[in-house]
This record gives structure tokens, sequence and C-alpha cells, in this order.
């Protein structure tokens, strides 16, 4: 839902979607060109994580993914689907076309399935770490993480 409250901001144009809560080791850059460079469509980042029940899990066939599906009990790979996306001007159709889930809101999950099932979903794999912090134990994690690469060192 909050997204196809943007519509109006991104005028027509492509954009790219950063979940508030999501830290990344190193920049997004390499995948935002991919995307750029291809021009529609959507791209999803990837991060192999042990824990894939906590996100929307995509399965991969070499690097195309076949599959996401929104916390399952019984995740098919270790491959999360992380809070940054890229999409075309055509999501906020695409978004105009979902229903609610069962927790009765508009899923993520289901924009970037209606693009696979479109053909025009792309992925990208993260290098480094990822994590959110939406919890207080991955808030706790984001910190030691930030605080091991020296992000936190003041520069000159």
């Amino acid at each position: 839902e909050a997204l196809g409250l943007c519509e109006h901001w991104a005028d027509g144009e492509a954009i790219c979607v950063i979940l508030g809560d999501n830290i990344f080791e190193y920049q997004l850059r390499p995948g935002l060109q991919r995307f750029a460079a291809k021009g529609q469509g959507a791209m999803v980042f990837l991060k192999e994580v042990h824990d894939p029940e906590r996100f929307g899990v995509a399965t991969l066939e070499g690097d195309n993914v076949v599959e996401i599906v929104e916390k399952p009990n019984d995740p098919k790979s270790n491959w999360a689907v992380t809070g940054a996306y890229c999409y075309d001007a055509s999501v906020f159709e695409i978004i105009k076309t979902l229903e609610p889930s069962a927790r009765g809101e508009l899923e993520i999950t289901d924009v970037n399935n209606a693009y696979l099932r479109s053909g025009q979903l792309a992925a990208h794999k993260l290098a480094g770490w990822w994590t959110d912090a939406g919890t207080f134990e991955s808030l706790l994690r984001a910190g030691n993480l930030v605080a091991k690469s020296g992000a936190n060192k003041p520069t000159e």
C-alpha cells in the first residue's frame, strides 16, 4: 500500500524501493546499473541467509527466480528477498490489481510474483552482509555488523 501511495512522485519513471529497516554492507549500485540498462520490468535483491522462513524466499534455477514465497514454513532455498526492489512504471498498475493477503495487507511479494509471471523479474545476488533491523535481535545484529565493519569510525 505504501508503494502505491508514491505513484504521484514517481511521475511515470522507474523507481527503487529500499525498506527503512534494511542495512547493506556494500552498495547496491551494480544491481541498480543492471536494472537501469534493462530499462523495464523489476529486480529483487537476494541474499543467502540461515533463517529464510523470516522473509520472502526465492527459489532459483541457475540465476533465475522461478518462485517467491512469503515467509514459508518449509523454505525451498536460503535466498531471502531483501527489502530492496527496482520497478518500472507499470508497478502502479500491478498494485491496483492486488487483493489483501490473509494479514489484510497488500504484499510486496505479490507485486514481485506478478513480474515473475510475466517473465519480467530479474534478481541480483548481494555481496557482503545484509540484515533487516525489524526485531530487537536483528537490530542488535545490525549494530554489531556495522561496528565490525568499521562504518562507525569518523572520517577525516
